[in-house]
């Protein structure tokens, strides 16, 4: 029993398994954070073939990976592209639009994780109306076809 206790108090050995335990899957330099910013981190999920949310922006820089299936992302200046599970992406926040967020797939359901710096008192998603997006059109990308 007296060895029983002295293992017992005996500090567990520590492994080296933290020095390669760290995977990058993006490193990104946005290009403001709202002064006195809150961090929101949320899952969303979408079934096969779903749209996603309508053009939106947020009020600061959002953080993302794919957890699951892929997604179709379009930020306003660039074109739109898959983004599968196990990629990372990000968008700038503030007034760049981002339009789209949907399933990528018919087959799959889509599962991705973002945080958010979001600004105190703002919502974390405004839509963007039709006229606004009309104004806008020139800083669309082209899309595919």
């Amino acid at each position: 029993m007296a060895g029983t206790e002295q293992a017992a108090a005996e500090p567990k050995a520590r492994s080296n398994a933290w020095q390669t335990a760290l995977t990058m899957v993006q490193e990104a330099a946005p290009p403001f954070v709202p002064a006195d910013a809150h961090a929101m981190t949320v899952v969303i999920e979408y079934p096969p073939g779903d749209p996603g949310a309508p053009p939106h922006r947020h009020s600061g820089p959002a953080f993302g990976y794919v957890l699951e299936g892929e997604m179709l992302l379009e930020i306003e200046g660039e074109p739109e592209r898959p983004v599968p599970a196990g990629e990372a992406f990000w968008e700038p926040g503030g007034d760049v639009v981002h339009y789209q967020d949907g399933n990528n797939r018919e087959d799959l359901p889509l599962r991705f994780v973002v945080t958010m710096l979001c600004a105190p008192g703002d919502p974390m998603l405004t839509l963007v109306d039709e006229a606004e997006l009309a104004r806008r059109a020139h800083l669309r990308a082209p899309r595919r076809s």
